[in-house]
């Protein structure tokens, strides 16, 4: 017992509440008084992790949270300590934390390109004949009373307009299931149901009303933005335990956001996606973008930070779809300045495959093998075959995610 030295506990790396840890600290060191009462010579309490990223804001109430800063931190582990080792007569230890996530949270930030976007809106203006099913013929005239109406009406109407809107909807699904109505009849009313839902949401705006509570509304009125990246290889946490990340574009920051989005990854699996948000002192469902119009041919990069993704991120990420590290750039800040220090590349395709048991070598051969059996057989030129090669060549050699 006269060689123990050191009480140590872990109490977890993210402890968003600061009553948890004054409570932890106090019993550790009842426990580290009463060593030293039974003879041991003692001297360091390591208090382990705990100090926690407030990845969301919201002062604790979640456990992606914090209620407490560094200094509130240091301030009460110090009391705690003080106040139960002066009660004994017992000296003050010296005292080791060991907050990893606090410290490297902080330094790493996910930028990702914007691909592609999906906008759930109307696209064209539907008619429908006389004879058209019920079910459209009412969706139809819920959508001309629409536009007839008061340019002002009330939640509450609103609120009743779109429950009639998804009952029609939804029955006119179960009557296409059974046969009962066309593919075409199904499609007009598909179309309807979304110019009433498009109308809905804007007239809510219009009044100051949110519409995040109405149903699913705030939901599938989102946009879908696809960004450059895999969820499973960069943002573990967020698929494995509902981590929320702070997200924000990095650039048009003097423009006011119109689209509400989320953000889907590129891989195939339903999974991969951000769909819940920290913003405003609220968790939301959608995140508010800017509106890119990606069918132009000159159309601008739009790129998206990911922050807080220092801690554990890079290390628990996975191949999912051999989808590969990402290019990394290392930056200081040097009186008040950027600098650049380092840049290393992320995974090629070919180093990817290597991963799992492929030979980049053998299938360069084995393709040439094929693309020379082709010129053989005159279904492709000598021309043609140098082409593909230097295709296939070329994507080995690249980068795993989408390249411009």
């Amino acid at each position: 017992l006269d060689c123990l030295r050191m009480l140590h506990y872990h109490q977890g790396s993210q402890i968003p509440n600061i009553r948890a840890i004054r409570q932890a600290v106090t019993e550790a060191t009842r426990v580290y008084v009463g060593l030293v009462s039974e003879g041991a010579r003692m001297g360091i309490l390591d208090l382990g992790g705990g100090l926690a990223v407030s990845y969301d804001g919201l002062k604790g109430a979640t456990e992606g949270s914090s209620n407490y800063g560094t200094k509130e931190y240091c301030a009460d582990v110090i009391e705690a300590i003080t106040e139960v080792t002066a009660e004994a007569g017992v000296p003050h230890p010296d005292i080791i934390t060991e907050s990893g996530r606090a410290i490297v949270a902080y330094y790493s930030v996910l930028v990702i390109n914007v691909l592609d976007v999906n906008r759930f809106e109307p696209h064209r203006q539907v008619s429908v004949a006389k004879d058209a099913p019920v079910l459209v013929r009412n969706l139809w005239e819920m959508r001309e009373e629409s536009r007839k109406g008061p340019a002002k009406i009330s939640h509450e109407r609103l609120q009743e307009i779109y429950n009639d809107a998804v009952y029609y909807r939804d029955k006119l699904r179960s009557e296409f299931s059974y046969g009962k109505v066309t593919l075409r009849e199904r499609s007009q009313g598909e179309e309807l149901y979304w110019e009433m839902l498009t109308w809905i949401a804007s007239k809510l705006k219009e009044g100051g009303h949110d519409y995040s509570q109405m149903d699913r509304l705030a939901t599938v009125m989102t946009d879908f933005y696809y960004g450059n990246f895999s969820v499973f290889q960069s943002l573990p946490d967020l698929w494995a335990i509902d981590q929320i990340f702070p997200v924000m574009p990095i650039h048009k920051l003097n423009q006011k956001p119109t689209r509400t989005a989320v953000l889907s990854d590129i891989t195939c699996d339903s999974d991969g996606k951000i769909a819940h948000f920290a913003h405003s002192g609220e968790l939301h469902n959608s995140l508010p973008l800017h509106d890119i119009d990606f069918e132009k041919k000159d159309a601008e990069d739009y790129m998206l930070g990911i922050f807080l993704v220092g801690a554990y991120q890079e290390t628990l990420g996975d191949l999912h779809n051999l989808l590969g590290d990402t290019n990394v750039v290392s930056v200081r800040i040097e009186n008040g300045k950027l600098k650049y220090t380092r840049e290393l590349e992320g995974d090629s395709v070919a180093e990817v495959l290597t991963y799992v048991e492929y030979d980049p070598k053998d299938m360069v051969n084995r393709f040439r093998q094929l693309a020379e059996g082709a010129v053989v057989s005159k279904r492709i030129g000598a021309v043609e075959r140098r082409e593909i090669m230097k295709a296939y060549e070329d994507g080995l050699r690249g980068y795993t995610y989408f390249e411009s």
